[in-house]
């Protein structure tokens, strides 16, 4: 009677199991959130005097913190990735990669220590990174590390 039980058991497990899979499958393609690669995207980093004035404004008041933003004008997006406050000179961040999705832009960036040996100045930074593309109706994802 037992054994009738644990399998009964097993069998529900499975078939709960196998629901979620169908469900959270299923629901992806519905929203559409695949990450999948649909085209590689033309960008440029921008540098701090051609950042936009108000957006200056904006990365100055939240740069302590971990950001990600967009600002869009009426011809571009600039996407703001930063890591917040650092103790020390010598961070950058590498953006490994931005492409748009199926449904959205995806961003792939990191923050980069000093190197080994690297002269750095013993005062907190705030390393942030602005990239700005053509203007797109699609949303931005993260993808921070």
């Amino acid at each position: 009677m037992q054994r009738n039980k644990r399998i009964k058991l097993y069998g529900a497990i499975v078939l709960i199991i196998i629901a979620a899979i169908t469900i959270t499958i299923f629901s992806c393609k519905i929203t559409g959130t695949s990450s999948k690669k649909v085209a590689d995207l033309e960008y440029t980093v921008v540098e701090d005097q051609d950042i936009p004035t108000e957006l200056m404004k904006i990365i100055d008041e939240k740069k302590q913190n971990s950001l990600r933003l967009t600002y869009t004008t009426k011809d571009y997006i600039y996407i703001v990735a930063g890591y917040g406050t650092q103790p020390t000179s010598g961070y950058s961040i590498r953006l490994n990669e931005i492409y748009l999705g199926q449904n959205a832009i995806y961003i792939d960036t990191n923050l980069i220590g000093p190197s080994k040996g690297e002269e750095v100045n013993e005062k907190e930074t705030y390393p942030y990174i602005v990239i700005m593309i053509e203007k797109r109706d699609d949303p931005v994802v993260f993808n921070i590390s």
